[in-house]
């Protein structure tokens, strides 16, 4: 574990203790990656299958363990390149193994609701709120506020009532620990097995971590955490946030939106939700790799349209035995 993971990971020890909460450790032998394919207009392509599809690491040839588009039900891809439905066992759910099937979008809302919000509190919680309604049946939704600590004010469901009630029981004000707060909704997020993103809806500044936006994006990065941001502050405003939240989501496969409009803010929403609907979404064990550094992804389409589609996709991650 590298210097900057192991300081990190101290953080979120304090954090969680400070909130009361219990430390964890994951251990990571199983890559998830969700990646969207593009054509050069920017339409999503979709149905593609495992066969279209070659996942390096490191430049070493990896073997698809199971394969999923959209919310809809993941396949297992065998040796042979036959698919098959996958049957989560009960043990497997508990311990949140590959085999769990990845059925629709794990969703962690993350709101500002710190003193920097206050003008546009409520016309963001009302984008907030129509994002949730419009999520696929099958995803869940956790909402988590922000000011200078972390509240958790709806847990991952599938009842969009409770996540909405959660929401509107927010209240604006207080500093803004931004980074504290992205650090335990990841910590959150990596217990739950399948497929999950965190949408972060801030304002920019951040006046009250003890963690140093690096640190963050280091966890996010090896978490493999789609990371999208929405500011509802301009881009050249504040840009050293600006920045930051290009970087965080650029190195987990996520996206940022600069949105200082009600209107705006929907339309980033509705990209976002587009994104999750058209994403496939692979597992693999990775080969063996003495690289104990910063290994690359890379997703190739092996189709003859290949030249003329995009894919977005997380550069890569650190292996490393938990936090």
């Amino acid at each position: 574990m590298t210097t900057r993971l192991a300081v990190a990971s101290g953080l979120v020890a304090a954090l969680a203790l400070a909130q009361d909460r219990p430390t964890f450790r994951v251990k990571v032998d199983m890559v998830v990656l969700s990646f969207q394919v593009t054509d050069s207009k920017g339409r999503y392509i979709n149905g593609l299958k495992p066969k279209d599809f070659r996942i390096l690491e490191d430049g070493i040839p990896e073997k698809i363990a199971t394969f999923g588009e959209g919310s809809r039900p993941p396949v297992q891809v065998a040796a042979d390149g036959t698919l098959r439905p996958i049957i989560p066992s009960e043990e497997s759910r508990t311990e949140g193994r590959v085999v769990d099937a990845f059925i629709g979008t794990n969703v962690f809302v993350l709101f500002d609701t710190s003193n920097y919000m206050y003008r546009g509190f409520v016309y963001a919680s009302d984008a907030i709120a129509d994002f949730i309604r419009g999520l696929d049946r099958a995803d869940s939704v956790a909402v988590y506020t922000y000011s200078k600590n972390l509240k958790r004010e709806a847990p991952l469901t599938h009842e969009r009532t409770d996540a909405i009630f959660g929401l509107r029981q927010a209240v604006a004000g207080d500093d803004s620990a931004l980074y504290n707060c992205l650090l335990l909704t990841l910590r959150d997020a990596a217990k739950v097995p399948g497929r999950k993103v965190i949408i972060v809806f801030s304002n920019g500044p951040d006046n009250a971590s003890m963690v140093a936006p690096s640190d963050v994006q280091a966890v996010a990065e090896d978490e493999g955490i789609p990371i999208y941001v929405i500011s509802t502050n301009e881009v050249n405003k504040d840009p050293i946030s600006s920045q930051v939240f290009k970087r965080i989501s650029q190195r987990t496969g996520g996206k940022s939106y600069f949105a200082k409009t009600w209107q705006k803010q929907v339309e980033a929403f509705e990209s976002i939700r587009e994104d999750l609907g058209n994403s496939y979404t692979v597992t693999y064990y990775p080969q063996p790799n003495p690289n104990e550094g910063f290994r690359k992804i890379t997703v190739e389409l092996l189709t003859d349209a290949a030249k003329k589609y995009r894919i977005q996709c997380r550069p890569g991650y650190r292996p490393r035995g938990g936090f």
